[in-house]
């Protein structure tokens, strides 16, 4: 596939690329950047044309896909136009700010008869379709608790871009972007959320929340916590699930005892095989057949988390999702 990469905007946008070429057999034949030096620059890197202009860009009949690593704020037009330009388009995750925005996006997918692909990276991963599978199978009862907590040290290490904390360009701060991944994976395992209570501080002072955590309320009494951060070191991904009949963990391999070990904790021996990631298998086409999604509707649910997620942190309530 002819990709145009729309913006390197983002931390992953560099990555994107590499792997689209070294993975997928595919070309970055265009640039794009709403700032032309730094565009100019990866177009170079990958001997890629440079477009001033979006509009021109979408009327290369030679690029088949864009992958859009732009601020968030700027996707709902750049993925609108792309899909009524006949493009295919990855994104990365949150894919807008409000359920509204996502609505639109979904009119044009569905007028274009097309679907678009988030990075929902952690869904592809061999510890988390283990998990999904032990709910799924009912080797764990029926489920009563789940945590994701998912952290990094973006913010003390000072690594992070400083655009990071735009609350225009990105909505807020680490729950909407490292926080996605404890919201989408609670989503996939747990089903649709009901209601969510929020807790979010600013340890390093620079106006968006760097420490937060999200309670949610499922079906059948079950809660999911969502954990997530840019302050913290040494912490591996952690993921936890209760059920009536036995208790998952995965934080540095993927450990259970369920009423088949006689309550025992044993370390998972076979995983299933990892997934090619959601990029992967978009620059491919060739998408896994096992239910695990990337699309439209799995975008806006996490915009609608995330939504509500806000909404109770600023009103210091319970909200509904």
């Amino acid at each position: 596939m002819n990709i145009a990469v729309i913006s390197y905007w983002h931390v992953h946008a560099e990555g994107y690329s590499r792997e689209v070429i070294e993975k997928a057999g595919s070309k970055i034949t265009a640039v794009w950047d709403e700032e032309a030096e730094r565009g100019k620059k990866y177009a170079e890197q990958f001997n890629a044309k440079f477009y001033e202009d979006y509009d021109e860009l979408l009327s290369d009949k030679s690029i088949e896909g864009l992958i859009i690593t732009s601020p968030t704020s700027m996707h709902k037009e750049l993925i609108i136009k792309a899909v009524n330009a006949g493009k295919k388009v990855f994104s990365e995750k949150v894919l807008g700010l409000t359920t509204a925005d996502c609505l639109e996006m979904k009119e044009a997918l569905v007028k274009n008869n097309t679907d678009i692909t988030l990075s929902l990276v952690k869904k592809c991963d061999k510890e988390f379709l283990f998990a999904k599978q032990m709910v799924t199978s009912g080797a764990l009862g029926q489920i009563t608790y789940a945590r994701m907590r998912n952290v990094h040290n973006g913010s003390i290490g000072n690594w992070l871009p400083e655009h990071f904390y735009s609350k225009e360009l990105c909505g807020g701060g680490a729950m909407i972007d490292l926080g996605a991944h404890p919201m989408y994976l609670l989503n996939w395992l747990l089903g649709e959320p009901k209601t969510v209570q929020s807790t979010f501080t600013d340890v390093t002072g620079r106006g968006v929340e760097d420490n937060a955590v999200s309670l949610l309320e499922f079906e059948k009494g079950t809660i999911g916590v969502s954990e997530t951060g840019f302050v913290s070191v040494y912490n591996p991904a952690t993921l936890e699930i209760s059920g009536t009949k036995g208790c998952l963990l995965i934080r540095n391999g993927v450990f259970y005892a369920t009423e088949s070990t006689d309550g025992k904790w044993v370390e998972a021996e076979s995983l299933p095989e990892a997934l090619p990631s959601p990029v992967v298998q978009w620059a491919k086409g060739e998408f896994n057949k096992d239910g695990v999604t990337f699309g439209i509707d799995d975008a806006i649910m996490l915009t609608r988390m995330m939504e509500a997620a806000y909404k109770s942190y600023h009103s210091g309530k319970k909200e509904t999702v």
